[in-house]
């Protein structure tokens, strides 16, 4: 195994260790309150889960534009080379340090928006998700708790696309595990030895998460040193003008801060975001139309999307992966091994589909039998199972080139081929319902949507010349 196979992997696994632990959040909350007799309590946290689940997915891009940028400075500070990257990189050179704080800064200022509008955002979300009144008001004794968590979980967005960019999933993945359990043994003790029930399941997944940040920003501390140092000299060497004397007011050196912020930081996290709001409409769409086509093929829907998820747990370790080593390499200028982790990335996510097609279509009922007993439903989904068992080789391509086009920065290229790939859904979950099954154009348009990110982007690739 070459070492850049070795470095793909060391980045991957951890993440994909990650990742799992990330539905267990909204799961230990479920199984809790499902032990305390009475089903208001699970419809509540369903609903509330999915409130958070909607608004953090819209704010994903903190994750993400911080990756890209934070890979590409250390490329640049490790070379010590910023002319070798001139024709991959056209931006000033800045520290991951610098990014950091401007993209803390961001998460501060959005985690208050969400704060200050937290009462029309519940209004809105029940009026999406109606429901029954007694419902309804643990969903708000759930979400007026939780709601407190947005500064640590939007802080925690912006510091593991920070490690991810440092070339580090170690530390995102002992949050994450750190998280799970001790909102495991704050629930339980809350709930069962307190005797708090929603109320205490909310305070531990609070307390959870903003101890989680506490433990974010300690491994980040430790490790962030040395860029800390170099953001001084670089500062020091160019004289920023919109440096601030010690005797400014509070109000100027806020403004001072975000004046600092370079258009690059905004473009990049605005790309991400309107490409996040067309994934999340293809998705809201998706649901939607499996809901009109009745309960069964909707819980059919359901279990078969669940095949989907799992395989991207693993593609999305292989992702950041990406993130990580495309940036790096990109900030440093060094093509030929932007290339050659390119294809190991492709390679190895070649591996990674196959094993995934291989298991759907040699164990994909078996799975639907793990995932219910109900004999009706399982029977639907089997109808419908060869469109999930294609999904690993048909996005392959979008799942590795999202990775490697965020360590670029190339997010209008990534919004552009999300878009293609919405409007293509759009169109043929309209237009192929008249000439067959509506469920199974329902498919076809989400299969098509998945390759034609994936193709979009490799013509953007082959255009530009770079890999």
């Amino acid at each position: 195994m070459s070492e850049t196979h070795r470095e793909i992997l060391r980045l991957a696994l951890p993440s994909v260790a990650a990742n799992i632990t990330v539905p267990l959040l909204g799961l230990v909350d479920t199984t809790i309150v499902g032990h305390l007799g009475r089903a208001e309590y699970i419809a509540a946290i369903a609903v509330g889960t999915t409130i958070f689940n909607m608004s953090y997915w819209l704010l994903a891009f903190l994750r993400m534009g911080t990756t890209g940028l934070v890979a590409q400075a250390v490329g640049q500070f490790r070379s010590r080379e910023g002319q070798s990257g001139k024709a991959l990189l056209s931006a000033p050179l800045q520290t991951p340090h610098s990014i950091l704080c401007h993209a803390l800064l961001l998460a501060l200022a959005l985690s208050l928006l969400l704060l200050l509008a937290r009462s029309p955002i519940l209004r809105l979300s029940l009026w999406l998700m109606p429901a029954e009144a007694e419902t309804a008001r643990f969903v708000a004794q759930y979400f007026h708790i939780c709601i407190w968590g947005a500064p640590a979980m939007l802080s925690l967005f912006v510091l593991n696309g920070w490690f991810i960019g440092c070339q580090d999933t170690r530390s995102p993945m002992w949050v994450a595990i750190g998280q799970n359990v001790l909102n495991i043994i704050l629930s339980l003790w809350l709930v069962f030895g307190l005797g708090w029930k929603i109320e205490g399941v909310a305070v531990g997944t609070l307390a959870a998460q903003w101890c989680a940040l506490g433990l974010a920003l300690m491994l980040a501390w430790r490790k962030g040193e040395a860029w800390r140092t170099s953001d001084r000299e670089l500062r020091a060497a160019q004289r920023p003008p919109c440096a601030v004397s010690r005797s400014a007011s509070p109000l100027h050196r806020l403004h001072s801060l975000f004046a600092a912020f370079p258009s690059r930081f905004f473009r990049v996290n605005r790309d991400i975001f309107l490409r996040t709001l067309c994934l999340v409409a293809v998705t809201v769409c998706f649901t939607s139309a499996g809901t009109r086509l009745g309960g069964t093929t909707l819980a059919a829907n359901s279990l078969l999307m669940q095949l989907f998820i799992l395989y991207s747990y693993f593609t999305d370790g292989l992702a950041n992966a990406a993130e990580a080593l495309s940036g790096k390499y990109a900030g440093a200028g060094e093509r030929k091994m932007l290339r050659h982790t390119v294809r190991c990335l492709f390679m190895q996510g070649a591996v990674i589909s196959t094993v995934f097609t291989l298991l759907y279509l040699c164990g994909g009922q078996a799975i639907l039998h793990l995932l219910t007993d109900q004999g009706p439903v399982i029977a639907f989904a089997t109808a419908y199972l060869p469109w999930t068992v294609a999904i690993p080789i048909i996005a392959l391509q979008a799942m590795v080139w999202d990775g490697v086009f965020i360590g670029l920065t190339w997010t209008r290229q990534m919004l552009l081929s999300m878009f293609a790939a919405a409007c293509v859904f759009f169109a043929l979950s309209q237009a192929m319902p008249h000439l067959m099954p509506a469920n199974h154009a329902l498919w076809l348009a989400f299969d098509a949507y998945l390759l034609t990110r994936g193709v979009m982007q490799a013509l953007f690739v082959y255009r530009a010349g770079h890999i």
